[in-house]
């Protein structure tokens, strides 16, 4: 997948070992270089480079020594199915199997293996290498001894693990960040300002605090009684739409998808 070479990078920095498959020969011959691109963004030493080791199968990797497995493969259901039969039948039964999907819930994917206690989500987001934001997501089988295991793992390499204790569409941050982008595209369709004012009401506003603190944590500090009080007036017009914007809807339509297209709510 997208994020796979990332993520293995981030564990090579602390000086893990990390095996990567991945049936393409072009993701693998760029893998090298792709690690230690990261690695130097990272301030780490290039020689940790030689740490990550690519396989065209699974069957080759050294399943005796692994301790934690990460599925980062495309987002497809039926493949991620087979890859967890596969897994499932090469990893030693105590060792973890994570599954870094987006798109689907860590029940639905695990719901096949017979193991399935050790089956959890480790959901990372774009640069693996750089975001340190890492959602431990518990399946509705997922032993807890588990989660916070995995958890351990990703605190040890330089992450911050956050468990999701229930198996919900967006997990945490995903839901977080729709919330947000559904008001800002209401906004945006009412005509209350334009996407570069939106924008910047985020960076420069609120999202300059929440480097410091999270949203709750800003609120104990400026008060709850206040929050209240705004909430009661804001809280009833606020978008509560069921579905993507029909704005939203046209642009994808026409392939105004963003940037690999040139062209989204600016020409690029």
């Amino acid at each position: 997948g997208t994020m796979g070479g990332d993520t293995a990078t981030s564990f090579a920095a602390p000086g893990w070992d990390a095996h990567v498959m991945s049936p393409s020969p072009k993701t693998r011959d760029a893998l090298p270089g792709r690690v230690s691109k990261g690695l130097d963004r990272l301030g780490a030493d290039a020689a940790k480079a030689s740490a990550v080791r690519p396989y065209p199968g699974l069957a080759a990797l050294p399943w005796n020594s692994i301790e934690l497995v990460i599925e980062a493969v495309s987002e497809d259901l039926a493949l991620k199915h087979r890859v967890f039969a596969e897994l499932e039948s090469l990893a030693r039964p105590e060792v973890p199997l994570a599954t870094n999907t987006s798109s689907f819930q860590v029940t639905e994917i695990g719901k096949h293996v017979r193991t399935r206690a050790r089956v959890c989500g480790a959901h990372y987001f774009m640069p693996a290498h750089i975001v340190p934001l890492v959602e431990i997501v518990c399946a509705e089988f997922t032993d807890t001894a588990v989660a916070e295991h995995v958890g351990a793992n990703m605190k040890s390499v330089g992450k911050v693990p956050v468990v999701v204790k229930k198996d919900i569409p967006g997990f945490l941050a995903n839901r977080l960040q729709h919330a947000l982008l559904r008001e800002a595209f209401w906004l945006l369709e009412n005509g209350i300002a334009t996407a570069e004012g939106l924008d910047a009401a985020v960076r420069y506003g609120f999202g300059f605090r929440f480097v410091a603190c999270g949203p709750l944590m800003q609120k104990e500090m400026s008060g709850w009684d206040t929050n209240y009080l705004s909430g009661s007036s804001i809280y009833p017009s606020l978008s509560n739409a069921a579905e993507p914007p029909e704005m939203l809807r046209k642009m994808v339509e026409k392939g105004a998808i963003g940037m690999k297209a040139k062209k989204g709510l600016w020409s690029w």
